[in-house]
């Protein structure tokens, strides 16, 4: 997958989660907007910080911002779990999502071996 793929994939993602965001606090419960803004952050995160890093001025910096996509992925994939379990929205709702996010992380996390050599 090549950058512009990429930068594609991750602005998806977090335009999927916005418009989850908006359905998530359609109802009132401080709950849904806690966790709700703490989803929109990390989800939005993710592209922001991929976009950074094919700006980056040198490897080390490169590296360190897909870490920090990986890490995002990663909290938005535990926060859409949160939303699941807790029952705040249906599991048929986030399922693609939540396979999303873990496939931008294992996306990001192959990106980062990648760059330091590593297998």
């Amino acid at each position: 997958m090549d950058k512009a793929e990429k930068q594609q994939r991750t602005t998806d993602f977090a335009l999927r989660v916005i418009k989850l965001y908006t359905a998530l606090t359609r109802k009132t419960g401080a709950e849904r907007e806690v966790i709700g803004k703490q989803l929109l952050r990390c989800a939005t995160s993710v592209g922001a910080n991929y976009r950074a890093a094919c700006f980056a001025k040198s490897r080390a910096d490169f590296l360190n911002k897909i870490k920090i996509c990986e890490e995002e992925a990663d909290e938005s994939e535990y926060w859409l779990e949160l939303i699941m379990r807790a029952g705040l929205m249906p599991e048929e709702q986030l399922k693609h999502l939540r396979e999303e996010a873990h496939v931008i992380a294992l996306m990001m996390s192959a990106t980062a071996k990648t760059t330091r050599g590593t297998k």
